[in-house]
């Protein structure tokens, strides 16, 4: 098994990170069913745009919405340009733990990790 992205892979998560929102939606009282993760890119942040994750109840009309291994995925079509093939992982250190994102599109960031230039 290759662990290559695929070009068309719009969302990875980890099975870290998976568990993580899990856990933030069984906190929130939201159905994988119905709600799931929304993935989202911003005008913001120190490097031009910024992400943005929030557990929601149900997708927009215009959400790309994917499956993961428990829970749904929603991307609205402007952050969509800007996610492909991004993996969203969980990391705890010393310093705190956090959602992390590595995206193959940004040009760029800043040591917050969650700004980037694209």
């Amino acid at each position: 098994m290759s662990t290559m992205q695929q070009p068309d892979t719009l969302v990875v998560i980890t099975s870290v990170a998976g568990v993580e929102v899990q856990k933030f939606m069984v906190a929130e009282g939201v159905t994988p069913e119905q709600g799931g993760l929304r993935v989202s890119v911003m005008p913001g942040g120190c490097s031009g745009f910024k992400y943005g994750l929030v557990i929601e109840d149900k997708s927009a009309e215009d959400d790309i919405v994917l499956d993961h291994d428990g829970f749904r995925v929603f991307v609205d079509p402007f952050s969509a340009q800007y996610l492909s093939g991004t993996v969203i992982d969980y990391v705890t250190s010393m310093q705190g733990s956090g959602f992390t994102f590595k995206n193959p599109s940004s040009t760029g960031g800043c040591g917050c990790g969650s700004s980037f230039s694209a």
